[in-house]
């Protein structure tokens, strides 16, 4: 049973997209202003110390919540179709992720499609990863996580990092993740009308600007086409309201099939992302402390 604060969220994004229909046309940068906007709607679970640093030429923030257990490090992240989203928009979702796992994230302000295609933000994230070994950060005190795109492309770094010949990261965190940029339509069926937050018509045109002509069954873009051997253990939450949900699931089974530790977690009733808002509903709280309880297990 959803938590009353749950229902009321799902009230608002119902009179919301009552008001204001999901746009058919994209319109960048209202869209992007859009999902800054949220960000000033909720607050951190902890205080937060945030500090500005230079990734190698990536803008990058590290996020410290009042305790902080050994070398535990995230590397984070956020999500937004690929072409929105920022530092601003989810410090406060990697904070609360931090805050639970009892670490330090690093989020970076990876590039955006249009102006910069696949593969400008894979390898921002690839470039990230590496400045965190270089500050004498071992692999097994890091863990990739995101949400959305973000998830997406933290499967991504870690297929790029293996075909690298790279030490991979202890594990990895995906919030809803994208794992299929094919948009498979059975999957985005299913849930079409239950899901108050992806826009299938935007992430449609959305799509092609970022691949820049990349064949969307390429698994840098879309890992569920990857060989998935050997990667680290995985924790997978999306909600079962998600048009995602489907392609989640296909993930995790197949993921399995090759040998990955997997952890899926389907939560009833909830929506795309339903972790950002932490400092109002329940159920977000309860995931990112499974989160962190993860985290920790693995780190």
């Amino acid at each position: 049973m959803t938590s009353m604060q749950a229902n009321l969220l799902h009230g608002f994004l119902r009179v919301k997209n009552f008001i204001s229909p999901p746009r058919s046309a994209l319109a960048l940068e209202k869209e992007r202003l859009e999902v800054e906007g949220y960000a000033k709607l909720f607050r951190p679970m902890a205080r937060l110390n945030n500090q500005p640093v230079d990734v190698n030429g990536v803008p990058g923030e590290w996020i410290t919540p009042p305790q902080v257990e050994g070398g535990r490090t995230i590397l984070y992240l956020h999500g937004g179709y690929y072409m929105f989203g920022s530092i601003v928009s989810h410090r406060k979702l990697a904070g609360n992720t931090a805050a639970a796992a009892r670490a330090r994230a690093l989020i970076i302000a990876y590039r955006l499609a249009p102006e910069y295609p696949f593969p400008a933000g894979l390898e921002d994230a690839l470039t990230a990863y590496q400045w965190l070994l270089a500050q004498d950060i071992q692999p097994s005190q890091i863990t990739l996580a995101g949400d959305s795109a973000g998830g997406g492309l933290v499967l991504s770094v870690l297929l790029a990092l293996r075909e690298r010949g790279m030490a991979l990261p202890a594990a990895a965190v995906c919030l809803s993740p994208a794992t299929n940029l094919n948009l498979s339509r059975e999957g985005w069926e299913s849930n079409t009308k239950k899901d108050l937050m992806v826009n299938r018509y935007l992430a449609e045109q959305i799509q092609p600007m970022y691949l820049g002509g990349i064949d969307p069954c390429d698994p840098l873009v879309s890992p569920i086409f990857g060989d998935l051997h050997g990667l680290p253990p995985l924790l997978i939450q999306v909600g079962s309201n998600e048009v995602l949900l489907s392609d989640c699931e296909c993930f995790a089974g197949y993921a399995r099939r090759c040998g990955v530790d997997v952890t899926l977690e389907v939560w009833p009733g909830m929506q795309h992302v339903w972790q950002y808002f932490a400092s109002f509903v329940p159920e977000s709280r309860q995931a990112i402390g499974r989160i962190g309880e993860f985290i920790q297990a693995a780190t």
